[in-house]
């Protein structure tokens, strides 16, 4: 597999020179479970590759080797790495025994970098992070049996991320007769404790953990999902899934939402839930199934570029990102043209080009468009000042009630703006997906605009006004994130056009999207925003505490029907602290609480009363 020693000829002799007992222990640190008859081959590999990593060339890989929290990573590009390694051995060990092949590239660096270290010490391990792994790409699809213990490459989405914990690789046992010490070590986390004392006396097979000697490792698990392209769709399928394992340095590198490209070892185990030695129904059945032992994980939220790199060199700013972020002679050009072609119009053609199927709802694709551009991260590597992000969160809800944002927004200077005119635009044409993904990936990682004196004045005046009537000890509170989500909003807003400053129009704009989300708090019964009304966490307390008074009154009663007069009555008699009655009844009615039986009565549904009425009729 990895070729024969007697092929190296004269390098095999410059390591013996340089110290072969100590490149053993070495690759005995790395390969604690190593057999005799792999042992010859894997020292030859590490070997070649610690010649390799001497060299000139392969010093420029041992210059990025950079310290985390007592681990040594070293990032390494596959791609750059073929171009100057010829190894041959190596890249047909990867093909066929990934994970050995890496161990000997994690022990080749180790020599070269700690020559008179002791292997020994926990404080000192390489681990060698591939990513740029191109010819192992396979989609979620063909993950099958054919790729077990083969190295592979999936992109997909993270739609699940469980907490960081320790997970023990090695601990110690003691004979409980005769009290020797065994160590054992636990691959891919399966407790495997000593059968039998090691000592011919002895044969004991009764053993205690010596919990002060285990060795752990930071362990998390995530679920990735496949990318659905249009070009690729398919009808009436769930998306397929695969679970990843990350270790040390990988934990805690995405988010769920975040796109990323994972490169790793396919494994299989009995039943995934049994991972850790714990007994399982499943344990003795012949069904596995599949997992990726992740050995690199790329965030595609590179997007969102560190402060420091923003006025950076365009050109290396390009080659730190990948795929989507990356931007060809072509790419740039059609970005050029689009922007030119359709001017202070690009909004409305992007916005349209988002989910085209659905028609209309214009500022809710509004508010959707701005969160994919998103704002500028700022302080984000400075110590001494708090982080503020630029990610912009969006919620889409369906209104219970639209008749007042049917009365005013349709008049709205934005909506006109935006809503496509039936003979002018007969003939849209939506921009295509990856077309779209690529102006947002530029604009994203290229553009940061800057507030504006005047669009600052609007924004501040538009938070001042809401402040202003939100003092009340009912009011929904508005504090200074109202105000850094506008100004993410209007920096969003900037982007869209590749803009280097906020305009007043981009401040505006923003008001109104921002307006459109508070209409369920301030719309008032004539469909124009009243900032005078809210309906704070104080207002739901009280619609539970009616609710329960009414209640009680259908069970003394026995009846769950009450006119607007017992209604009132009520209310002054538990001392009901609403701005208006009538407005809080019809909101109950809304919701489904209260349901409107004729002129001025209700019945209360949530009572018990009424739950027994109802099956008995049943």
């Amino acid at each position: 597999m990895y070729g024969h020693p007697q092929e190296i000829g004269s390098s095999k002799t410059k390591f013996r020179s340089k110290g072969t007992s100590d490149l053993w222990r070495i690759v005995a640190f790395y390969f604690p479970q190593i057999s005799a008859d792999g042992s010859e081959l894997i020292f030859h590999l590490t070997s070649l590759l610690v010649h390799f990593f001497s060299s000139s060339q392969g010093q420029q890989f041992i210059d990025q080797v950079k310290e985390d929290d007592g681990l040594f990573i070293l990032p390494l590009d596959f791609q750059q790495f073929r171009k100057v390694c010829e190894v041959e051995e190596f890249y047909a060990a990867l093909e066929e025994k990934p994970k050995d092949a890496l161990l000997c590239m994690n022990a080749a660096v180790h020599e070269v970098i700690f020559e008179k270290a002791d292997p020994g010490e926990d404080s000192i391990k390489i681990n060698v992070r591939l990513h740029n792994y191109q010819d192992s790409m396979i989609a979620l699809k063909n993950l099958k049996a054919a790729y077990i213990d083969r190295l592979v490459s999936v992109r997909g989405t993270v739609i699940k991320v469980s907490t960081v914990r320790p997970l023990v690789i090695q601990m110690s046992f003691s004979c409980a007769k005769c009290g020797t010490t065994i160590t054992c070590d636990f691959p891919d986390g399966k407790f495997s404790p000593p059968t039998k004392c090691e000592m011919q006396a002895c044969k004991s097979r009764n053993f205690n953990p010596i919990r002060s000697t285990a060795r752990p490792i930071d362990f998390q698990k995530i679920r990735i999902q496949e990318l659905l392209r249009s070009e690729h769709h398919e009808e009436g399928r769930v998306p397929r899934t695969v679970e990843c394992e990350l270790t040390e340095d990988l934990v805690d590198t995405c988010i769920p939402g975040d796109v990323v490209t994972v490169t790793g070892i396919i494994r299989v185990i009995n039943n995934y839930m049994d991972i850790g030695g714990g007994k399982s129904k499943g344990k003795n059945q012949t069904l596995y199934y599949l997992y990726l032992e992740v050995v690199s994980i790329t965030n595609s939220k590179s997007q969102s570029v560190p402060e420091d790199m923003q006025h950076t060199d365009t050109n290396a700013r390009a080659t730190e990102h990948s795929d989507l972020y990356s931007f060809s002679p072509r790419d740039l050009e059609f970005i050029v043209k689009f922007s030119e072609e359709h001017g202070s119009d690009v909004f409305r053609q992007i916005l349209h080009s988002i989910c085209p199927s659905i028609y209309g709802h214009e500022l809710v694709k509004a508010g959707i468009t701005l969160a994919l551009f998103g704002g500028v991260q700022k302080h984000s590597r400075d110590q001494n000042k708090v982080p503020v992000r630029g990610d912009i969160h969006i919620i889409v809800v369906e209104s219970r009630d639209i008749r007042g944002v049917d009365l005013n927004v349709k008049n709205g200077s934005l909506m006109a703006k935006l809503r496509l005119d039936p003979k002018r635009d007969s003939d849209f044409v939506p921009l295509p997906g990856p077309l779209l993904r690529k102006y947002i990936a530029y604009a994203r990682t290229y553009v940061f605009p800057r507030m504006t004196k005047p669009a600052a004045e609007i924004l501040q005046k538009f938070y001042l006004r809401l402040r202003d009537h939100n003092t009340s000890a009912d009011g929904t509170p508005i504090t200074a994130r109202q105000l850094e989500s506008l100004v993410r909003l209007a920096e969003a807003r900037a982007r869209v056009d590749l803009r280097e400053e906020i305009s007043t129009q981009d401040a505006l704009d923003v008001v109104e999207i921002m307006k459109e989300s508070l209409y369920d708090k301030y719309v008032d019964e004539n469909g124009f925003v009243d900032f005078g009304r809210s309906g704070g966490m104080s207002q739901q307390k009280e619609a539970k505490r009616f609710l329960s008074a009414l209640n009680k009154q259908s069970e003394i009663q026995q009846k769950d029907c009450f006119s607007i007069s017992e209604i009132y009555s009520l209310a002054d008699r538990i001392g009901l602290r609403v701005p208006d009655i009538d407005t809080f009844v019809d909101n109950l009615n809304s919701v489904g609480y209260l349901l409107k039986k004729g002129p001025k009565t209700y019945q209360v549904l949530s009572s018990s009363y009424s739950r027994s009425q109802s099956s008995k009729s049943r």
